[in-house]
């Protein structure tokens, strides 16, 4: 028996950032705990990896299922693809499935805003993204609906197409816009209020001196132990480090691991996203605040269900297993 399946487009069209982030902040506001999570399974293949994600949260649970080939930008193709199969948590029946790279941009750039909206000063006006793809673009619009008051876009890459198509579509947004081209990394960090890394660099995307003092600078390339986008200096500096739970930080985030290794920060220090959301972390002290994200499970099934909920195809289901149909 088919599923129904919830497309790329609906998901655009029916659902927007901010509805995520009130499903995110919710589900942390009434107890969920990051940490219960079960952990990412990756498995290596001669040209990526096959990542398995399960999440039970509620009334629901589900599986994202995800391929990373890195090769495929080379050939017009997703670098990201997969899908979420959304499931009843009492019975494990599959109710619907979920397109899974939509998802994935949506849940990835939705945490993200998250945690701007509580570190991010609420009269941030520049925002500077590192990355030119998918996740800058589903940044921009995520950032932008938690803090209407950003004006204006630098994007950093390294495809000079690429780049100038997202300043075009930013601009479409209403936003001031410019490229890496026109603006070097150091100048454009001068004067940023939001940075965001969604890059899959493994080595600093820019010196720690170059951020201000009073900046929000959030990472989301990679979920590998030996990769990076920010130096261990700027972790130093910084005022707070938030992370989903520091067990999996200390696991997948090299941001952090690697900073932790050379003793530029303490595992100790280290502050968890639900104590943001629930006002249990005390934000008085100056430095850059800073979020690493590596993307979690419960994060995937929180949306997916908020999009099943709000697409109205995924209304009529027939569910895999149902006793109902099965005695027809």
């Amino acid at each position: 028996m088919t599923l129904p399946t919830i497309t790329a487009a609906q998901i655009t069209k029916h659902v927007t950032p901010m509805d995520a982030v009130k499903a995110l902040s919710t589900a942390l506001e009434e107890g969920l705990d990051p940490a219960a999570s079960h952990l990412r399974t990756s498995t290596s293949t001669a040209h990526g990896e096959l990542l398995y994600m399960p999440a039970e949260a509620g009334s629901h649970a589900g599986m994202k299922f995800l391929s990373v080939a890195p090769g495929n930008t080379k050939l017009g193709r997703e670098r990201i693809q997969g899908f979420f199969v959304l499931m009843d948590a009492e019975t494990l029946t599959p109710r619907c499935l979920v397109d899974g790279v939509e998802l994935t941009k949506l849940r990835t750039s939705a945490v993200s805003a998250l945690a701007a909206s509580k570190l991010a000063s609420a009269r941030s006006e520049q925002l500077v993204v590192f990355g030119s793809g998918p996740q800058a673009k589903a940044h921009i619009a995520a950032i932008r609906a938690v803090l209407p008051t950003i004006r204006e876009v630098i994007i950093i890459g390294r495809s000079g197409p690429r780049e100038e198509a997202l300043a075009a579509w930013a601009i479409e947004q209403g936003l001031r816009a410019r490229t890496g081209h026109a603006v070097a990394a150091k100048a454009a960090l001068r004067h940023a209020d939001v940075v965001v890394c969604a890059t899959s660099a493994d080595e600093p995307l820019f010196d720690a001196s170059w951020v201000r003092e009073d900046a929000c600078v959030i990472a989301v390339g990679s979920h590998h132990a030996d990769r990076r986008e920010l130096p261990g200096a700027l972790l130093t500096r910084a005022a707070v480090v938030v992370v989903e739970t520091r067990e999996l930080a200390l696991r997948e985030a090299g941001d952090i691991a690697l900073a932790v290794e050379e003793s530029a920060i303490t595992a100790g220090s280290l502050v968890t996203l639900d104590e943001l959301v629930r006002g249990e972390v005390s934000l008085e002290s100056t430095g850059p605040r800073v979020f690493k994200s590596v993307g979690q499970g419960w994060q995937d099934l929180i949306v997916a269900a908020e999009i099943a909920r709000r697409v109205p195809q995924a209304v009529k289901r027939y569910p895999v297993g149902d006793t109902a149909l099965a005695r027809r």
